[in-house]
C-alpha cells in the first residue's frame, strides 16, 4: 500500500515545485556570488574528504531541497576551487554572465537532443545562424560561413574540435592515398612545444603513430611562436623520408605564455604542401572581435579550420566551442553515419544540416541557444568593452611588475596573460624561488595563479578575465605578491 501510495504522488516535473525550487536555487547561487570573496580561492580540502561527509548510499526516500542545499553549502562548497572568484587568476578562466546563466537555464529547460534537423529544427538552424554571427564578429572570410561556402558547429571543447578535424584530415588523406588504412603509419602532424597537450591526445585517438608527431621547438627569438622555417624544414625532411605531412595545429594565445603563431606564414607553407591547417584560438580568439586585435587572425583565409571557446572569455557559461570549416564536407564524410532508425525525408533531401555528422557523439545539447542569448542580451559593444577592460587591467598589472626591480616579465604580454617571475640571484635557484612564491600566494586563499615553463624557465602566470574582477582585485593581488615575495626572499640563502 505504501509503495502504491508513493507512486501515485510522485510527480518528477511538478510545475508548482519546479517554480518554487528553481527560485530557491537561484537565490542560493545569488548568495554564493555575493559572498564569493569570503571563500579561499583554491580549495583547502584533502583527497577523500567528501566520502566522510556523505552517506554510503543513495536515499531510499526523497530528501528535501532544503537539506540538499544545506549539504551543498557545508560539504560541496569547501571542496570547490572558485573559478568565478574575482581573485581567480589561474589557467584561462571559464567566464560567466547573467545572460549566459539565463541561456543555460533555457537550454536545460527545453532539454532537446538536436542530433539531426527533424529532432529539433530550431536547434539546428539557430546554431548555423549563431555561428555566422560569431564568424562575422571575428571578420572570418565568407569561405568559413554558412552564408558563404563553409560552415560551423558548436562542440563542448577544443579537444572535440581537434579530434574531429584531425579525423577529417586523416580520412581525406587516406582516400587520396588509395583508401588503404595501412597508410595511416605515413601520416605526420606538426605542432610547437607550446601547442596545447590536447593535440597530442587527439592525434593518438585518430591513430597517428606517436613517432609521427613533430614537436617544433620555440625560443625567445620568436617569443615562443612556431617558427615557419623549422616547420618548412620538418615537412621537407618528412617528404624525403617517404612520409605524408597531414596537419598543422597553429595557436593564437598559447597556454603557457600567450604566444601567437604567425598564421599567414604557416598558412602559405600548409597550402604549398597541401596540409590541413587548424587554428586553435580557444581563449584569445574572443579578443579578435575588437578591430585592434583582429590582426592576430591575419592569414586565417589560408586555414582549413579554426576554433574558439566562448566559454573562456566571451561570458558564455560552460560549455561552448565554436568550430568553423572551409570545407565541411570533409568533416561530414569522416563522421557521418546513417542508421535506419534515423532515416527521414529531410536528411535525404540534403538541404538540411544534421549535426550528428559534425561531431563524435550522437547526442548534443542546445548550446547555440545560450550563445544566442549572450549575444542578444549583451550586444557587440558591451562584449568589446568587456575584452578591452580586461586587457586594460592586465596592462596595469604588467606595469606594476615592471616597476619592481625584483621581478621581470619573462615573455611580453599579448592580451591578458602576464608571465613573470622573481629574478633569482643565481639562475639555478629560479624554479625553487618562484615555486615557493606561487605556493605562498595560493596557500593564503586570497588569490590563485598557476605556472608555465618556456625555454626552461619556470614563471608565474597571471591571467585577468574573471567576470567579477575589478581594479581593486588586481591591486590586492600585487600587494599579496609583494608581501609573500619579501618572506620568500628572506628564506632563500
Amino acid at each position: 500500500m505504501n509503495n502504491s501510495s508513493s507512486a501515485k504522488t510522485f510527480h518528477p516535473l511538478d510545475l508548482v515545485s519546479f517554480t518554487d525550487e528553481s527560485k530557491a536555487v537561484i537565490d542560493f547561487i545569488a548568495d554564493y556570488y555575493k559572498n564569493i570573496e569570503k571563500y579561499p580561492v583554491q580549495s583547502k580540502v584533502e583527497p577523500g574528504y567528501l566520502s566522510s561527509q556523505l552517506p554510503d548510499s543513495a536515499p531510499y526516500s526523497p530528501d528535501s531541497l532544503e537539506d540538499i542545499l544545506k549539504d551543498v553549502n557545508e560539504s560541496i562548497l569547501p571542496g570547490l576551487t572558485h573559478w568565478q572568484s574575482p581573485n581567480f587568476f589561474a589557467y584561462y578562466q571559464a567566464s560567466s554572465s547573467t545572460a549566459g546563466f539565463v541561456g543555460e537555464m533555457l537550454c536545460s529547460g527545453f532539454n532537446v537532443v538536436g542530433f539531426n534537423w527533424i529532432s529539433s529544427p530550431a536547434a539546428t538552424e539557430l546554431e548555423s545562424i549563431v555561428l555566422d554571427w560569431m564568424g562575422q564578429m571575428l571578420k572570418l572570410p565568407s569561405s568559413f560561413l554558412f552564408s558563404g561556402t563553409g560552415g560551423g558547429v558548436i562542440h563542448g571543447t577544443t579537444c572535440e574540435a581537434v579530434v574531429c578535424t584531425l579525423a577529417a584530415a586523416r580520412d581525406k588523406a587516406l582516400k587520396e592515398l588509395g583508401g588503404n588504412w595501412e597508410s595511416i603509419t605515413k601520416l605526420v602532424v606538426y605542432a610547437s612545444d607550446q601547442t596545447h597537450f590536447t593535440f597530442q591526445k587527439a592525434a593518438k585517438l585518430v591513430g597517428i603513430p606517436p613517432s609521427n608527431f613533430r614537436v617544433l621547438q620555440t625560443s625567445f627569438a620568436t617569443e615562443f611562436a612556431m617558427s615557419p622555417d623549422l616547420l618548412r624544414s620538418a615537412i621537407e625532411s618528412d617528404i624525403k623520408s617517404g612520409l605524408v605531412p597531414l596537419y598543422i595545429c597553429a595557436t593564437v594565445g598559447t597556454t603557457a605564455c600567450g604566444a601567437v603563431d604567425p598564421i599567414a606564414e604557416l598558412g602559405k607553407i600548409a597550402n604549398q604542401h597541401k596540409l590541413w591547417l587548424h587554428i586553435d584560438a580557444a581563449h584569445a580568439g574572443s579578443a579578435c572581435i575588437c578591430p585592434e586585435f583582429r590582426h592576430f587572425l591575419d592569414g586565417v583565409e589560408l586555414a582549413s579550420s579554426i576554433s574558439m571557446n566562448p566559454h573562456k572569455w566571451f561570458l558564455t557559461n560552460m560549455d561552448c566551442c565554436c568550430l568553423w570549416l572551409k570545407e565541411p564536407r570533409f568533416l561530414v564524410d569522416s563522421l557521418s553515419s546513417n542508421p535506419e532508425y534515423l532515416d527521414n525525408d529531410a536528411s535525404k533531401s540534403k538541404v538540411v544540416v544534421d549535426y550528428k555528422d559534425w561531431q563524435v557523439t550522437l547526442s548534443r545539447r542546445f548550446r547555440a541557444l545560450k550563445l544566442w542569448v549572450v549575444m542578444r542580451r549583451l550586444g557587440v559593444a558591451n562584449l568589446m568593452h568587456h575584452i578591452r577592460s580586461d586587457i586594460s587591467l592586465a596592462k596595469q598589472f604588467e606595469a606594476l611588475v615592471a616597476k619592481d626591480d625584483r621581478f621581470e616579465i619573462v615573455v611580453p604580454r599579448r592580451l591578458v596573460l602576464v608571465f613573470f617571475r622573481i629574478k633569482p640571484k643565481h639562475e639555478p635557484d629560479s624554479r625553487e624561488l618562484n615555486c615557493k612564491l606561487l605556493d605562498a600566494i595560493n596557500s593564503s586563499g586570497r588569490a590563485f595563479m598557476t605556472h608555465g615553463v618556456v625555454g626552461g624557465i619556470f614563471a608565474i602566470r597571471c591571467v585577468i578575465g574573471a567576470t567579477l574582477t575589478e581594479e581593486r582585485h588586481v591591486k590586492d593581488l600585487w600587494n599579496l605578491i609583494q608581501e609573500k615575495a619579501r618572506l620568500v626572499l628572506l628564506q632563500m640563502p
